[in-house]
């Protein structure tokens, strides 16, 4: 199993980066991280801890939203990317997934996912293949092709979401919370196929995600993010199995869900008093 030792060849660096909306409002604060190239990193929190502004920092769609990288660096196979138009970044192999599915309801899901092949040139039996590959991981999308995709369930749609970044034959899929409003039976399925397409097809993944259970059982390896910040990373593996993670995520005090940095003060208090 891949982790993020600085050992392996990592496909993506993100150096102490901070993101500026509206040229006041700091969100993202020395945000640093690394993702092996063909490994699948997760980056965790709850609403507001800035994981979706991360993606959208590699990416560069925070200018649609008046936002900007104001400090640091995003590398991306050797090279900067951040004064990079996101087209350009598709062309190189960088997909983002976006939270909520943003399909096109009026097409059809087929011609959905055909609309990740737009800036391919290898041919249209290349894109048939690829279609096909497609329908082999969401043998339902191929049951539904015709369907008008506004018509189809929430699954659906982020199967649509997915299989049409997959059309583009990309390097590495940004995928921001992919659970989100769907039943745990559907997260579980979404998941399995986001693995099965890193190990057989060797796409890398880079999640957001808020359900910490899920996510850390398939992921390789976890950032924490807290207000904008990391408070912690390691191998899944050893997060899912961290104390100080199990009550941040899963600790609930009579004021309500603790921060992961008033649980790490209070046990520092609690072994420095017995």
């Amino acid at each position: 199993m891949l982790d993020a030792g600085r050992t392996e060849e990592n496909i993506l660096e993100i150096n102490n980066i901070e993101v500026i909306y509206n040229h006041v409002i700091l969100v993202l604060k020395g945000v640093s991280l690394s993702v092996p190239k063909g490994g699948i990193t997760a980056i965790l929190g709850g609403n507001g801890a800035g994981k979706t502004t991360t993606l959208k920092a590699v990416s560069n769609l925070l200018r649609s939203e008046r936002g900007e990288v104001t400090k640091g660096s995003i590398v991306y196979q050797g090279a900067r990317i951040q004064d990079q138009p996101p087209a350009d970044l598709v062309r190189r192999g960088v997909i983002q997934v976006m939270e909520g599915r943003h399909c096109f309801e009026h097409l059809t899901v087929e011609e959905n996912l055909m609309t990740g092949a737009y800036t391919r040139t290898d041919g249209r039996a290349a894109v048939q293949r690829d279609l096909e590959m497609v329908y082999s991981y969401f043998p339902r999308l191929k049951e539904r092709r015709k369907s008008q995709a506004g018509y189809t369930s929430g699954g659906e749609q982020q199967m649509t979401a997915i299989g049409r970044a997959l059309m583009s034959r990309p390097d590495m899929i940004l995928l921001d919370e992919p659970s989100m409003g769907l039943a745990p039976q559907l997260v579980e399925q979404i998941f399995e196929i986001v693995k099965s397409v890193n190990e057989n097809e060797g796409v890398t993944f880079l999640l957001a995600e808020q359900n910490t259970n899920v996510a850390l059982r398939y992921a390789h390896y976890g950032y924490i993010l807290e207000s904008g910040r990391i408070v912690m990373d390691g191998p899944a593996d050893e997060l899912r199995e961290n104390p100080d993670v199990k009550e941040f995520y899963l600790g609930m005090s009579d004021e309500g869900r603790k921060s992961f940095r008033e649980v790490r003060s209070y046990r520092r208090r609690k072994r420095w008093l017995s």
